[in-house]
């Protein structure tokens, strides 16, 4: 369930607690698949958003339940920053008919379109031109909606990206580019990999473009905020460059063989900045151990509720491949 201000149905509780709820939400979220990857229970692993939790809150505290969201292959806490059930997310994670997607996303392919998240990709990139495409969408019918592509700074130079810069500048577009640039591409330092300030190559297309500490879940959900504002008010497209940090390895198979790539100070640095524990700073201690309590009695109830939903058939393997109502081509199978 989701209010008009976006996000998880809070009542009237503050901004800060509401921040800090969604935060908490996915930080636990992604603790346990984590664990739950390791033990090889979540086949083929994760990407765990541990660390970066402020820009997903931030930016979709912004949003009402009519606006969507293009994901990455990062993409869990966006899903459910978005409002998605996490005991379904869970479930697809574990490949069930209980999932979001009937277990046929899995993690990097996780959607809803009933609360405009218009799927998780495992492409890199590949969100922005969904995200415009869907503003497009939005203009040519006179709706008041917003779309928002997140990508990493891996995404900042391939040409679907710019493309979609280019043609949401062009169209003047209700959309929002969001770059979470935690530092590395894999384990591809980011210096090495672009040339030129991320920000002013966003500026170069004719965005509203501008950086924001990624780590500080308020700074992102004011710029998020101002950004959207701007795209309903048909002022054209927003970038926002999300500093952030990821605190685990690109992927949980990190885990297990121990990449160096980063040292032990950087990483240390970056967790002296954890936003859970800045947002929780905002927030009464009463509250924080409510909500704390709150978020780890939903995550054990979504962990139950996956582990004791079923897996496909063999006989529905090809249920879904095609939308309803569509021909096949002759000698398909169905």
């Amino acid at each position: 369930m989701t209010t008009r201000e976006g996000g998880p149905a809070m009542g009237a509780e503050s901004r800060a607690v509401r921040l800090y709820r969604t935060m908490r939400l996915i930080r636990e979220f992604e603790e346990r698949c984590l664990a739950m990857s390791l033990t090889g229970e979540i086949v083929g692993g994760i990407h765990p958003y541990i660390g970066q939790e402020a820009v997903a809150a931030g930016v979709c505290a912004a949003l009402t339940k009519d606006d969507v969201v293009a994901s990455t292959h990062r993409g869990h806490g966006h899903v459910l920053a978005k409002g998605a059930d996490p005991k379904r997310m869970l479930a697809e994670l574990l490949g069930t008919t209980d999932g979001l997607n009937r277990g046929r996303g899995g993690s990097m392919h996780a959607a809803d379109v009933g609360l405009g998240v218009y799927g998780a990709n495992g492409i890199v990139g590949a969100g922005a031109p969904i995200a415009a495409g869907a503003a497009w969408s939005f203009q040519q019918r006179g709706e008041d909606r917003v779309a928002v592509a997140f990508f990493g700074d891996g995404a900042l130079s391939q040409g679907v990206v710019l493309e979609a810069f280019n043609l949401a500048a062009l169209w003047r577009l209700p959309v929002v580019f969001v770059c979470e640039n935690n530092g590395y591409a894999t384990s591809l330092p980011v210096g090495r990999a672009l040339a030129g300030d991320p920000v002013e190559r966003a500026a170069a297309f004719g965005l509203a473009a501008r950086a924001v500490d990624g780590m500080d879940a308020e700074a992102v959900a004011d710029a998020a905020a101002q950004a959207v504002e701007r795209c309903r008010a048909g002022g054209g497209p927003a970038y926002l460059e999300c500093r952030t940090y990821r605190f685990h390895g690109h992927h949980s198979y990190e885990e297990q063989v121990a990449l160096n790539y980063r040292d032990d100070a950087e990483v240390g640095d970056w967790r002296a900045r954890d936003p859970l524990r800045t947002q929780s700073t905002r927030v009464d201690a009463a509250t924080v151990r409510a909500v704390d309590a709150e978020i780890t009695a939903l995550i054990d109830e979504a962990v139950e509720f996956a582990r004791a939903g079923r897996a496909p058939e063999p006989h529905e393997a090809l249920d879904h491949l095609y939308a309803d109502g569509t021909t096949t081509r002759p000698g398909v199978m169905i």
